[in-house]
């Protein structure tokens, strides 16, 4: 049994230097090619309005996650004094 994963893994010692780094990575692996964005513009006003509807939804969310987190709480709470 030891001798065989010596073996797989001086088998995959060697594959090393034969692989393409970061090829499976988000994002690609070619350097040369520059990713191009195609981005529409937004003027001041847009951006402003833009800003405040990602804080009202963060707000809601943490909202809602501290609310979560209150009735499990309470929930595991209940459960200990009535056991």
């Amino acid at each position: 049994m030891p001798s065989n994963s010596m073996n797989v893994i001086n088998f995959n010692r060697k594959q090393l230097p034969q692989r393409d780094k970061f090829v499976n990575r988000l994002g690609g692996y070619n350097s040369d090619k520059k990713t191009e964005y195609n981005l529409p513009k937004a003027s001041a006003k847009q951006l402003k309005a833009i800003a405040k509807r990602l804080r009202e939804e963060q707000k809601s969310r943490m909202i809602k996650i501290i609310l979560l987190t209150g009735v499990i709480f309470i929930g595991l709470l209940c459960l200990v004094i009535y056991s």
